[in-house]
């Protein structure tokens, strides 16, 4: 086994060492006769395979939406920490409204901007209420409103023109 590719290959597990020896220099008369039969070869082991689990094809299962509401939370964040609060009622489809008036502005912008993606995420919409107070409605509420146009008051890091 002296052949640099064959070390190699039994390294890599490709071959098995001492099935292939090297023919040596022997005489004639050491060797069995050509009529009698050869020991038979060991077949090799079957390549022993893995279990596989299938992959099974994922489909988001929709949570019942209420037909009717009961109840809207009204959230007072201090800080950023408290958007899970927000998060949990809204994923549960409870409408919630954000008075923002006690944060800073960059912890306010914060959150405004993780309830843009929390309705996003679960086709819900935001709506500004007041400069300060937000309201996030999920999919299956409707909000009316008696102002014709929504973006005349601004945006939502922007205020509203006076």
């Amino acid at each position: 086994m002296s052949n640099p590719l064959k070390k190699t290959m039994v390294f890599l597990g490709l071959a098995e060492e001492g099935l292939e020896e090297e023919p040596t220099a022997q005489s004639t008369s050491d060797r069995a006769p050509a009529s009698a039969p050869a020991a038979p070869a060991s077949k090799p082991a079957p390549a022993q395979r893995a279990a596989v689990t299938p992959l099974r094809r994922v489909t988001p299962v929709r949570a019942q939406t209420p037909q009717t509401m009961n109840e809207i939370l009204t959230v007072h964040p201090t800080a950023y920490r408290d958007a899970q609060v927000i998060a949990e009622s809204f994923r549960e489809g409870v409408p919630v409204i954000m008075n923002l008036s006690r944060m800073s502005e960059d912890e306010a912008k914060r959150l405004i901007d993780f309830s843009s993606g929390l309705t996003l995420g679960l086709n819900g919409r935001i709506e500004r209420v007041t400069s300060k107070v937000f309201l996030l409605s999920p999919e299956h509420i409707e909000i009316g409103s008696d102002e014709p146009e929504a973006s005349a008051e601004g945006s939502f890091f922007v205020a509203p023109s006076a």
